[in-house]
């Protein structure tokens, strides 16, 4: 991490450390490969890999991302053997780009439980710029709630 993604020092409510944070202009932003960035290929065809071509509005708006300041981490359910392809593949179709994290649980129906606040943004096929939007969301019943 570069400077200018400086962690926050945060304390709980006894002042003792805990994890760090971003500033809040800056956004973590974890995002999937196969069927997000690019068609979606299957680990059971890895020679589709190295070919299949990006999405033209995912690169432009997650470099623009990058350029902004944002942390880009992909995540796929590619596994550690398929690295060195994946990495060629983002690096030949100029996707900047943090880190690379591989062997994501496949089968969707995903639930992210965290200490820190999340944002999930399902793709549906175009990537935009971000809007706000209120919608319903799962949360863990603390007893204060109704």
């Amino acid at each position: 991490m570069n400077d200018q993604h400086k962690l926050n020092a945060t304390f709980n409510e006894k002042g003792e450390n805990i994890s760090p944070v971003l500033p809040d202009s800056i956004k973590n932003y974890l995002i999937d490969i196969d069927g997000t960035v690019c068609d979606d290929v299957p680990n059971e065809e890895p020679e589709r890999m190295g070919t299949v071509l990006p999405f033209p509005d995912a690169l432009d708006i997650l470099n623009k991302w990058y350029e902004d300041g944002h942390i880009i981490t992909f995540f796929t359910s590619r596994t550690e053997d398929h690295r060195e392809i994946t990495e060629f593949w983002l690096k030949k179709h100029n996707f900047k780009y943090h880190s690379l994290l591989m062997e994501k649980p496949r089968g969707g129906n995903y639930h992210w439980i965290d200490n820190h606040i999340v944002k999930a943004t399902r793709f549906k096929g175009k990537f935009t710029d971000l809007i706000v939007k209120n919608k319903e969301i799962e949360v863990f019943n603390n007893g204060s709630e109704s």
